[in-house]
């Protein structure tokens, strides 16, 4: 008569350690972009010959500012914060990076390709995921990586990390 092993059952085991992960995978499945960020620096962007003064004094302001992103608003500085959001991700080249002004500097008589320039700004490879809240002020994330992200303002690029 064949003998049957009793084995423990592994289902409730295999339960036990899915709860304790639930909270890890959650929170893994959240955007990108959402969460506080810190203004590290600003550049001239490379669409502009020289900034006017009155953008260079707006970005010192700016600049070691935090910026809250969340699925209900934007808060930060005034300039950047948003009440009701319509986010939208989308993926971009270097041509929409800032909306098309690494592709003008071309079009403008510029020795320098949109992919070019967006290289010296840090991106790396040929698409990026953008975010476009959908606010009033029009102002588009771009992300580098999970940690990194770049928005244009009057003239600047503005380099966001991830706090």
């Amino acid at each position: 008569m064949p003998r049957f092993v009793r084995r423990p059952p592994t289902a409730p085991l295999v339960l036990a350690i899915a709860m304790a992960l639930w909270p890890a995978m959650a929170r893994s499945a959240d955007p990108i972009y959402l969460g506080t960020w810190k203004i590290d620096s600003a550049i001239a962007g490379p669409w502009v010959d020289a900034p006017f003064p009155e953008d260079t004094a707006e970005s010192k302001t700016l600049v070691g500012q935090t910026v809250t992103i969340s699925t209900k608003g934007i808060k930060g500085p005034k300039i950047l914060a948003c009440a009701d959001p319509h986010y939208q991700v989308s993926d971009a080249g270097a041509d929409m990076l800032f909306e098309g002004e690494l592709e003008e500097v071309k079009l403008n008589g510029g020795t320098a390709t949109a992919q070019e320039l967006a290289e010296k700004l840090g991106f790396k490879g040929t698409s990026w995921k953008t975010l476009d809240p959908g606010c009033e002020n029009e102002i588009q994330y771009h992300f580098l990586d999970e940690r990194t992200a770049e928005f244009a303002l009057d003239n600047y690029v503005y380099v966001l990390k991830k706090q």
